[in-house]
């Protein structure tokens, strides 16, 4: 069996001034290999930003289109582990995590006013570590290619589609 090394996560990005903080577990190898949020092609994150927002799917394009499209739309990407030791991409491998300080986060930005939980596994180890009743915080389906099999593209779209508007 493979031995599992610390690793740590991307730092916060998008918006200098955001209404939204998307929150998603810890980042996938290939991630962390482009130092992009949401770098591998089959998760369906950017498609589902795009198809929202109504631009050009992002999928395939540059990570600074990306990111103008956070900044537009006030959303700042994050996870709520920020380090931990993994084997590969699936979220039910991260062990001995270490979460990121959200609370000291949010207080630096006032303007946040909801948080969304990329997927089931953010939203548990979200909610054991943290309680923060100031901000709405709501739980999607996960835009992981793993997941593809329980979100069908219609049913994601539809289950994030009312939290991303302003």
């Amino acid at each position: 069996m493979k031995a599992s090394a610390r690793l740590s996560g991307l730092a916060p990005v998008g918006s200098p001034q955001p209404r939204l903080l998307i929150l998603g577990t810890f980042p996938s190898p290939m991630s962390r290999q482009r130092q992009e949020y949401y770098g591998n092609p089959a998760n369906r994150f950017w498609r589902l930003l795009s198809a929202v927002y109504g631009v050009d799917d992002l999928t395939g394009g540059e990570y600074v289109d990306k990111k103008k499209l956070l900044a537009a739309q006030g959303i700042v990407l994050w996870d709520v582990v920020e380090s931990c030791e993994i084997v590969g991409a699936s979220d039910n491998k991260i062990k001995n995590q270490v979460y990121n300080d959200i609370p000291a986060f949010l207080s630096q930005r006032p303007t946040i006013r909801r948080i969304i939980l990329n997927g089931s596994t953010a939203r548990r180890l979200f909610e054991k570590e943290f309680a923060l009743p100031v901000v709405e915080v709501i739980g999607c389906l996960s835009t992981s290619p793993a997941n593809q099999k329980y979100g069908a593209w219609p049913l994601l779209l539809a289950d994030w589609s009312p939290h991303l508007s302003p």
